[in-house]
């Protein structure tokens, strides 16, 4: 009796796992298509009943759905949504970057935009004067997405963001992100767009947290990011909800200034991720982390910012 018990765990575990993920894939054949897995896992149960041929049987179905699943490929040329239709791309020439498909979207409601443009931006490393994280939060406050924007002396902020590549119609799924529905995109953009587009039009709560980082390390950072934007427009790489999301890929790019930066919960409950920081000094600004929570709170602000103000200069209190 107790040999059975692997075989019926693999098969209950196993078959849940390729519903799901023949559900995500299979949108608009659902229904024939789980259908067909039901025979499927029909038959291998047929099999261990009826047969000496159980295990051969699960074991050719889970290589059918193995070599399926490991055939879909990330692609460049699908029908993207227009806010994640471009992936940054950058040239470095000394201190100089030139940076292609910058996002510079003005939006009117949380889905509409009352104008859209991608355009180019050279940008000074040796201007860099910080860098902020940026957490927006809709729902659930130990979830949130993260952005980081760089400050340059005598230029506007730019900002970068990991983020889901949706295709048009396309909504998030947490799900659907264990399940490679989704590209891995990263989008430069104007705080003008991204910050206020989810601190107003979307009514997110954000948060601004200056860090601590030196020039070099701003640099590197910065590069960082450009490096991914130029390795994604080459070799495009699935989302993943748990691995490969808007907080790890930052967790791996800061490694760079840390090569043992420790993983951490708040790596997975990204609304923590200040609580993270902080116990490595690496917020600016004195206080307890509730103080700077507090100071950090930017979205009220923006949503009583003055027609005509500038966005960037206005959300840091000037």
């Amino acid at each position: 009796m107790m040999a059975a018990v692997p075989f019926w765990a693999l098969l209950a575990l196993g078959g849940a796992w390729a519903a799901t993920a023949l559900w995500v894939q299979f949108p608009q054949a659902r229904v024939p298509v789980l259908a067909g897995f039901a025979l499927a896992l029909a038959a291998v149960v047929w099999a261990r009943l009826a047969t000496d041929w159980g295990w051969a049987g699960l074991g050719l179905l889970a290589l059918a759905v193995a070599g399926w699943y490991l055939s879909l490929t990330p692609r460049q040329d699908r029908d993207w949504a227009p806010d994640v239709a471009h992936i940054v791309r950058g040239e470095v020439a000394g201190n100089i970057v030139h940076l292609q498909n910058v996002r510079a979207f003005r939006w009117s409601g949380a889905h509409e935009t009352s104008h859209e443009a991608w355009i180019s931006r050279s940008v000074d490393l040796s201007k860099l004067t910080g860098a902020d994280m940026i957490t927006s939060v809709w729902d659930n406050p130990d979830i949130a997405h993260l952005l980081v924007s760089f400050r340059f002396r005598d230029a506007p902020p730019l900002t970068f963001s990991v983020e889901i590549r949706r295709e048009k119609g396309e909504s998030f799924s947490p799900i659907g992100g264990f399940f490679r529905q989704f590209e891995l995109s990263l989008i430069a953009a104007e705080e003008a767009d991204i910050v206020q587009w989810r601190a107003v039009q979307r009514a997110e709560e954000v948060r601004l947290y200056p860090l601590k980082l030196t020039p070099r390390q701003l640099r590197q950072v910065f590069l960082r990011y450009v490096e991914l934007g130029n390795a994604l427009n080459t070799a495009p790489r699935w989302y993943n909800t748990l691995t490969s999301n808007c907080t790890t890929v930052v967790w791996q790019l800061s490694k760079v200034l840390t090569p043992d930066l420790p993983l951490d919960p708040g790596l997975l409950l990204s609304g923590r991720l200040p609580e993270y920081l902080d116990r490595f000094d690496a917020l600016a600004g004195g206080g307890t982390l509730e103080e700077k929570r507090d100071r950090a709170l930017i979205s009220d602000r923006a949503r009583a910012m003055p027609e005509g103000a500038d966005f960037p200069t206005w959300i840091r209190g000037g």
